[in-house]
């Protein structure tokens, strides 16, 4: 719960900081908002505050039209049942979570009771989870059939429904209209799609330093598969039996990143977004984390000159595993053309409008029928030849998962219990694979050397303040080490 006094302070200022972290349901029209609505403030006799998007409808809440709540932020939560939530959520995205019966099983893979589950959805978020899963499909479906031309029967599948007499069914129970009338409610103007692409908009709490994020994923892309250019990030996207590619660009004035994607992946579209989401670090509290990592003189200096400074992810888990593992004691740039030899080798070619753009990352299960002689005259050394494999035979096999019920503490034990990963590679596939907020890999000696040369367990020491971020400070660590390399060549 929220204390209403300071929920409205932030309501009628329009705290970017809080959008997101709740909702406000006005009772006078029955209509639920962000807290930075552009609408005039209703009196606080008539608000009502909720945790969830999911509690605000089912207290028969409608979403605004002017704030659209279905783009608010997502919580950057790191307390266990909180992160038992959120993980709950990313599974429903990644397409686990159908039926009640289906309950048992994810509850199972939370090592929870299926009563445990409920409860804890319950009590974060204020629903069940079926009412849970039933709004995050509702609110997608909002989005694209305002911001895109896709047929309502796409819109209706993309949003992970059945069949479209169910979704028309839920749409008209939830909003009062039927999908068809929203639509026509909305300019077309407003509406992206050419030819055989769509835009959305991913929205974040500001502020984001996108020239930072852009020049982090320039030094570490693979080629063929991922590019940057003219300020955009692109890539190709492989998701199941869906291929595509993805472009996502910077528009600082709506506080958002603007994803064009071929229309070829719109029956993953919820995966996709939660995939880019995760490696843009767009769920994160930048004022939250800067209000903890400031208090370190060390750290003060780099989070003033970028205070939007985020923690580049991975869109693929298994992609950035090899990359970590080709990077083991080698420069950026030499992991950079080793990784990209490795994807030329063993991605499977494809076709793009971009010339840039012409082979999908290679997949775990063609990696792990190779062998060491298959691998090592790309230029990596035997023991990593047989990492890798390894790593992808236990990908491919089932017992290494990188999906949301897995905790980064359990598979970083299974990473390290694998043949050459050691616990910088681990931390470091933490950090940009798992979102873990904590991960701190201590043995990096750029980490080391900014911190006056100190070893690795009094690196460790030293991080203990910055925690539970201890992910941010390693990127500003990382960061005033480049601004004083560049200092020092000037």
């Amino acid at each position: 719960m929220f204390d209403p006094e300071i929920a409205y302070q932030a309501l009628t200022s329009r705290d970017t900081r809080f959008d997101g972290v709740f909702f406000v349901g006005v009772t006078s029209t029955g209509i639920y908002c962000r807290p930075i609505c552009p609408v005039k403030a209703p009196q606080q006799k008539n608000c009502l505050f909720f945790a969830s998007a999911e509690a605000a409808e089912k207290a028969h809440f409608r979403p605004c039209l002017r704030c659209r709540p279905e783009l608010a932020p997502g919580n950057a939560p790191v307390d266990q049942p909180h992160r038992v939530a959120d993980r709950l959520i990313q599974r429903i995205e990644e397409g686990m979570l159908e039926e009640s019966e289906g309950l048992e099983a994810i509850a199972a893979e939370f090592g929870v009771s299926l009563r445990q589950l409920r409860r804890i959805v319950q009590q974060e978020l204020g629903v069940s989870p079926l009412e849970l899963k039933q709004t995050r499909r509702m609110l997608l479906a909002k989005q694209l059939l305002t911001e895109t031309q896709l047929p309502v029967t796409d819109v209706a599948y993309a949003s992970g429904f059945s069949s479209l007499r169910r979704f028309n069914d839920v749409f008209q129970a939830r909003y009062r209209m039927t999908p068809s009338a929203l639509r026509k409610g909305v300019s077309a103007s407003t509406r992206a799609q050419t030819g055989d692409s769509t835009t959305l908009l991913m929205v974040y709490r500001p502020p984001y330093d996108w020239e930072a994020m852009l020049a982090f994923l320039q030094t570490h892309l693979m080629k063929e598969v991922e590019a940057v250019q003219d300020g955009a990030y692109r890539r190709t996207v492989a998701l199941g039996r869906c291929r595509g590619w993805v472009s996502v660009s910077h528009l600082p004035q709506k506080c958002a990143l603007q994803l064009t994607f071929s229309t070829s992946l719109t029956p993953v579209l919820p995966l996709l977004l939660r995939r880019l989401r995760d490696l843009f670090d767009l769920n994160a509290q930048p004022q939250l984390i800067a209000d903890r990592l400031a208090q370190d003189a060390l750290l003060a200096p780099s989070l003033a000159r970028n205070p939007g400074l985020r923690v580049p992810g991975a869109f693929d888990a298994f992609e950035l595993g090899v990359r970590a593992i080709i990077g083991q004691q080698v420069t950026v740039k030499a992991a950079t053309t080793v990784s990209s030899r490795f994807a030329a080798a063993f991605g499977e070619p494809c076709v793009t409008p971009f010339s840039d753009l012409t082979r999908y990352a290679a997949l775990p299960e063609r990696v792990a029928s190779l062998t060491v002689d298959d691998v090592a005259p790309l230029g990596i050394v035997s023991a990593r030849s047989r990492a890798i494999i390894a790593f992808a035979q236990a990908c491919a096999g089932g017992s290494l998962r990188f999906n949301a019920t897995q905790s980064p503490e359990t598979v970083m034990k299974q990473l390290v219990a694998l043949p050459g990963i050691g616990p910088w590679t681990a931390h470091y596939i933490a950090m940009r694979a798992l979102r873990w907020p904590d991960a701190f890999p201590k043995e990096d000696i750029a980490i080391r050397n900014n911190l006056g040369g100190l070893k690795p367990a009094e690196a460790e020491a030293r991080s203990q303040q910055w925690r539970p971020w201890r992910s941010y400070a390693v990127m500003h660590i990382w960061e005033n080490l480049t601004v004083a390399k560049a200092k020092k060549e000037s």
